[in-house]
């Protein structure tokens, strides 16, 4: 398949050793911008080929960015074991790094995830300076501390299901209230916390979202 032979599998130097991830390169030479994207709570099954996931990064590619999807350690064949939120945070900052050391001359550069990987993700990015944008899938806004993401005041993206089971969309609509312009949500009719049956249209959202962003 086309969209296949643009992956690349890559070994990301991590503090508790390898982590397993795939860049998709897009169409583009010369990418409009980078994005790392962070998969769901491993201990419930989230790995880097989550179907929100997966098409979330299609979709990024499909805009021109370079995307790199990751497992956190202890997910597939990356190294070490689940560490309740502090080490994969070190691992996403270890997944940044390398994507921004790769592509130093692009300017824009995108955090996302979804769940538990858009806590890791939003957070990571709030506190990095060379992150332009941030993007939620399903973010446990009532879960996990999202200050500062709020605080960061930085453009921010969320695409949450309308009868999510783990996160009431009441409660994201809260934490939106709370983020500076610009920022975007987009809730998808029906559609429960996993996206079960309507992941694809996680990928339409983000693409919607993002293709004409320039921040």
């Amino acid at each position: 398949m086309a969209e296949d032979a643009r992956l690349e599998s890559v070994e990301i130097p991590g503090l508790a050793g390898l982590l397993e991830g795939l860049i998709n390169a897009g169409t583009r030479s010369d990418p409009r911008a980078i994005a790392v994207v962070a998969h769901p709570l491993p201990t419930a099954g989230g790995t880097m080929h989550t179907k929100a996931i997966f098409h979330a990064a299609k979709a990024l590619s499909r805009i021109g960015c370079h995307v790199l999807r990751f497992n956190f350690r202890g997910v597939g064949r990356s190294a070490g074991s689940f560490s309740e939120g502090p080490g994969e945070q070190d691992d996403f900052r270890a997944a940044l790094r390398f994507m921004i050391d790769r592509y130093s001359h692009v300017k824009r550069v995108w955090t996302g995830g979804m769940s538990f990987g858009a806590w890791v993700a939003m957070t990571v990015g709030a506190s990095d300076p060379k992150v332009t944008a941030l993007i939620g899938v399903a973010p446990p806004v009532s879960r996990y501390n999202f200050s500062e993401v709020t605080t960061a005041a930085k453009p921010t993206f969320i695409v949450h299901g309308e009868r999510d089971e783990l996160v009431p969309l009441k409660e994201v609509r809260k934490f939106y209230a709370l983020l500076n312009e610009p920022k975007e949500l987009v809730v998808i009719d029906g559609a429960d916390h996993l996206f079960d049956g309507r992941a694809s249209e996680v990928g339409d959202a983000v693409e919607d979202l993002l293709q004409d962003f320039d921040g």
